[in-house]
């Protein structure tokens, strides 16, 4: 007779020996040692919400005493982002990671040129320390012809991986991504119920996936609407503040009293374009963002911008990642979803 839980408790001095990993483990025996009931167990094994962090601390303890090994290659999941000076994949990095977190899962952010060596260098090092997943979040995978080799180490190794705001070429995996042609269309509508009709464009690079589909978006837009002259009224660019700024000076003379730039940087470069110039924004010319960023309350004049919506583009990449990490079945499909205006002070009607 004696204490029944001394059974289920370590003896001093004795080092359990690793057991082979999956489904050799009875949940029962680490219920009893961590306290806990048996579902909680199975929660915490199968990343499902719904435990609290000291409760799966305690479970995370009992396994590694049992000597458990999980059937996953460690819980880290990488994230790879083309920068983080910029706010909108700051906001995204920090939103995924508080979407993994109840799930035991935590994020690394691997700041890189998209498909760059860097990128492979990233990939190739947290391979040999172990991850979960990896996540390419506007990385190469927005590269109309990036180099394959980064996702095929992933590929070779058996990691599952997917993408946001844009999918790889023959890559069956999920996607999500903020669908930026409506985005064009919300820009457009917005200037145009302004009584804007000659809108020009701070585009992207050619050959970005969001840029060339924001393209798409506006022409289509404008067509719409009868502004058949928009080709001319585009100028591709560098995602910067210099790249929104070059573009403007473009589009300048050539008669916009509005411009719809493809993130908040080139809107803000556009709008230093045209205070060179000697024009008031938005009483001369109405310019309208991207992403979307709280700092933007706080330029001059406040920045009008279509927003990505952050919140939802995590919630469904965190739930997608645990789905695939738990090797259940996932569809390799795009999900695309709505962003929306966010109304400042930057956009007006057109001068008369």
């Amino acid at each position: 007779m004696g204490d029944t839980t001394a059974d289920h408790a370590p003896k001093a001095g004795v080092v359990r020996r690793t057991r082979s990993p999956a489904g050799t483990v009875r949940l029962a025996e680490v219920a009893a040692l961590a306290g806990v009931s048996e579902a909680t167990v199975s929660r915490v094994l199968n990343r499902k919400y719904g435990v609290s962090a000291s409760t799966r601390e305690q479970v995370e303890r009992a396994l590694a005493e049992i000597g458990y090994e999980r059937p996953v290659k460690g819980e880290i999941v990488l994230l790879l982002v083309p920068a983080l000076k910029d706010a909108i994949f700051a906001a995204m990095c920090t939103a995924v990671e508080s979407e993994l977190s109840p799930h035991g899962l935590r994020a690394v952010v691997c700041p890189v040129v998209p498909g760059s060596v860097v990128e492979r260098d990233y990939i190739e090092v947290m391979l040999d320390a172990g991850i979960a997943a990896a996540v390419f979040l506007s990385s190469s995978n927005t590269l109309r012809n990036a180099d394959p080799v980064a996702r095929e180490m992933l590929e070779a190794r058996g990691i599952p991986y997917m993408s946001v705001n844009g999918a790889f070429a023959n890559s069956r995996t999920p996607v999500v991504s903020t669908d930026d042609w409506q985005a064009a269309e919300i820009a457009v509508s917005h200037l145009y119920d302004l009584g804007h009709r000659r809108i020009g464009m701070c585009a992207g690079p050619v050959g970005n996936t969001p840029a060339d589909r924001r393209v798409e978006g506006f022409l289509e837009a404008m067509d719409a609407r009868g502004l058949s002259d928009a080709e001319d009224l585009v100028v591709r660019h560098h995602f910067s503040v210099d790249g929104g700024r070059h573009a403007a000076d473009e589009l300048l003379p050539l008669g916009v009293t509005a411009i719809v730039a493809s993130s908040d940087d080139m809107a803000l470069g556009a709008i230093k374009a045209a205070t060179r110039r000697g024009l008031e924004v938005p009483k001369d010319l109405s310019v309208i963002g991207y992403n979307d960023s709280y700092l933007l309350d706080f330029t001059d004049p406040p920045l009008t911008t279509v927003r990505q919506p952050v919140e939802s583009l995590a919630e469904s990449c965190a739930r997608t990642l645990v789905t695939m990490i738990q090797n259940r079945a996932v569809q390799a499909t795009e999900a695309l979803i709505d962003p929306e205006l966010r109304l400042r002070q930057s956009t007006g009607p057109v001068p008369v």
